[in-house]
């Protein structure tokens, strides 16, 4: 009993290591959009952001262990659920528990100037490529408010994103969509 019991724990672990192995690099971009950590920064070589202040590479490096903490507690109870979707679930409800709690700092980056809702339909929207109906049901919000938000974030980031002055203007000219790792071709 204790073998079988064993290997289904080793048999577990490993299929768990195998999805965060090919799925870590794209929760962990989503997780360092929604906290604000510059684009191309990970949490072995990251050196911006200050960690006392709730964002940085420690944010979302802590954002996405949790989310897959809660992901591979409920690894046996998927069952044909995409654990990709779990992840990504959970992370989204991890930020939005963190974002904008009493004495937090606002996180930085591009998309500053968003609300923690612009910025987290804008990411799902874009980021991570979901139809407004999924990320309606994601977040818990009709499809007209995910729409209304969208369309609002994009605005703010249109109208603030290339003033010279702004310290996220050259990441926003040089294309900080484009760094995405999952992203094939040109």
């Amino acid at each position: 009993m204790g073998e079988r019991r064993t290997a289904r724990e080793r048999r577990r672990a490993h299929e768990f290591e195998e999805f965060v192995a090919g799925a870590g690099g794209r929760l962990l971009h989503v997780a360092a959009l929604l906290t604000g950590e510059a684009p191309g920064r990970t949490p072995a070589g990251g050196t911006s952001g200050d960690p006392a202040a709730g964002h940085g590479p420690e944010a979302a490096a802590r954002l996405l262990t949790a989310a897959l903490a809660a992901t591979y507690a409920a690894w046996d109870g998927l069952r044909g659920e995409d654990p990709y979707d779990r992840a990504r679930q959970e992370l989204v409800t991890r930020y939005a528990r963190t974002a904008r709690r009493p004495g937090s700092a606002d996180p930085g980056g591009v998309l500053a100037p968003l609300a923690p809702q612009e910025r987290l339909v804008l990411v799902l929207r874009l980021a991570e490529g979901l139809a407004e109906e999924q990320t309606a049901a994601l977040l818990g919000l009709p499809v007209e408010r995910v729409r209304t938000l969208c369309t609002r974030a994009v605005d703010t980031l249109r109208r603030g994103a290339p003033r010279a002055g702004r310290a996220g203007a050259a990441t926003w000219r040089a294309g900080w969509w484009r760094t995405r790792p999952w992203r094939a071709g040109p």
